[in-house]
């Protein structure tokens, strides 16, 4: 059986194509992240080459050293209004004590703008503010000042600072505050501000959407249709066949194209069709089965038949009596086949409904042997068994009415085909990883050519001798199945004597070992 990983062929199709999109969406947030950090970068840059020429002219023009250094708010101011301070940015300068002194949008005579929310009726619900519009919250508004101060503290004591912060009405904006010295002293700080880190951040999502898009194509568009093309349409096939065998009475399912497949649908495909391979072979069994049944109890019937009408017309009582003879051997045949028949039949739903488990087999054929010695006529054939040398049980997975149904069919077998007084031995011993059985008798031996012959079903050509109507010649057919059925095998051979004629028949079993 297949795992869903790493041997599963449609799920290394499925985890793949959805690591290439999701390959594609991560890949392109990566880009853009760099692309927004190098344009957050660049207007860092821009900023502090403008504050350093700002903050350079205002220390040279608008600052003194005596009688002690101070900056001169009016002339910072002045220049503040003479410089050019583009509109997307703010230009705010402090003195040492980081107060402020001077502000470009109230130099430039302007002011921060929000779009309020529109009108209510009277007595209608309040209006929601959109998202970015209304009144700062107070502690957005205490965070926006506290993080004003520490920048400008951290420039008091000579260091420039750069990076992005959001002011009281919640913008984002890329911060510069450069100091403002005359000499070596600081006298204030020049901060600007540039408020277009939005439209930065906006222009990266813009730009982010074509990567979505792409990933959004190959997760939904050609992995549906390789999902149809591959998975949905052989299904479709595969029911189609299905339902071919299933109305138009097949006996197989035909598709070689998908069965070439090295997928879970191939395999799905090749075990369709060795099943129904498998039925096929069955159904035709169960044909030739029925047929060899109606020819051999044909026999019997037509035996029988022409006995009651010759009884009817037969007036000599020995005559009479050779009939009845025969009637009772041919009903005697006929009950014998129906038994041997309905095991037959049963023996595939008995296979399947018992459970197999350990079994002992020394155990059980010394049972079966002592079984038939209580039901043996005195002066008949005796059987013995002889069990393993070791003292440790051969066992067997198995289930054990039909393997006992196999050794009492072999002791049987052996029985009615030796002569009174003969002996049929039972062995059992172990040979590498099998337990082997043989069951040997003295009687006139399998004809060489019919060694493999005697196991197929309603074999009656019977050594002379053997009693007319004892066998149904289902014995050893069920007998082999059976065993065939538990993973093991069955053969005949003859058994040679000192001048190499044969002296008996020796049948042999051999199972495989259960493990531990």
């Amino acid at each position: 059986m297949r795992r869903f990983w790493p041997g599963s062929r449609l799920g290394r199709l499925i985890i793949g194509l959805n690591l290439l999109g999701l390959t594609i969406l991560v890949a392109g947030a990566l880009i853009l992240n760099e692309l927004r950090r190098g344009l957050v970068q660049a207007r860092i840059d821009s900023l502090t080459t403008q504050g350093e020429l700002i903050a350079n002219v205002i220390g040279g023009a608008a600052t003194r050293g005596a009688p002690e250094p101070a900056l001169e708010a009016d002339k910072a101011s002045e220049i503040l209004q003479l410089l050019f301070i583009p509109r997307s940015q703010r230009a705010r300068l402090f003195d040492m004590k980081g107060r402020q002194l001077a502000d470009s949008y109230l130099v430039g005579d302007r002011v921060e703008q929000r779009v309020l929310p529109p009108a209510r009726r009277p007595n209608s619900a309040p209006v929601r503010w959109r998202l970015g519009g209304g009144p700062p919250k107070p502690e957005d508004v205490a965070a926006a000042r506290a993080a004003l101060t520490r920048e400008v503290d951290r420039a008091l004591h000579g260091y420039t600072v750069a990076g992005v912060r959001r002011t009281q009405a919640g913008q984002r904006v890329v911060s510069v505050s450069i100091p403002v010295q005359r000499v070596q002293a600081v006298l204030g700080v020049l901060t600007l501000e540039a408020g277009d880190v939005d439209k930065i951040v906006a222009a990266q999502r813009i730009a982010l959407l074509p990567f979505i898009l792409v990933a959004v194509g190959v997760n939904l568009f050609l992995l549906s249709f390789l999902f149809t093309w591959l998975v949905a349409r052989p299904v479709m096939q595969l029911a189609r066949a299905a339902d071919r065998v299933r109305l138009s009475r097949a006996r197989e399912i035909s598709l070689p194209g998908l069965a070439k497949r090295n997928d879970e649908l191939g395999d799905l495909t090749r075990s369709l069709q060795a099943m129904t391979a498998a039925l096929s072979e069955r159904m035709d069994a169960i044909e030739r089965f029925a047929a060899d049944v109606a020819h051999e109890i044909r026999n019997p019937l037509t035996s029988v038949r022409s006995a009651v009408e010759t009884l009817q017309i037969v007036k000599d009582g020995a005559a009479r009596e050779r009939l009845l003879n025969i009637l009772v051997q041919d009903v005697s045949r006929l009950d014998r086949l129906l038994t041997d028949i309905s095991n037959a039949s049963r023996l595939d739903a008995e296979l399947s409904r018992d459970a197999p488990r350990m079994l002992d087999l020394g155990r059980l054929l010394s049972d079966l042997v002592a079984l038939r010695r209580e039901a043996a006529p005195a002066g008949g054939v005796e059987v013995t068994f002889e069990g393993p040398a070791g003292v440790e049980p051969l066992r067997v997975q198995g289930s054990e009415g039909p393997l006992g149904q196999v050794f009492r069919n072999l002791i049987e077998n052996a029985s009615s085909f030796s002569p009174p007084g003969a002996v049929v031995r039972v062995r059992l011993a172990r040979a590498s990883d099998q337990a082997r059985v043989t069951v040997e008798d003295e009687g006139p031996g399998v004809p060489p050519e019919n060694l493999e012959t005697v196991f197929e079903r309603f074999y009656t050509s019977r050594p002379a001798g053997a009693a007319f109507g004892g066998h149904s010649g289902l014995g050893l057919s069920i007998a082999r199945q059976i065993v065939e059925a538990h993973g093991g095998r069955i053969w005949a051979e003859n058994r040679a004597g000192a001048d190499g004629a044969t002296v008996g028949a020796r049948f042999t079993v051999s199972l495989p070992l259960a493990r531990p």
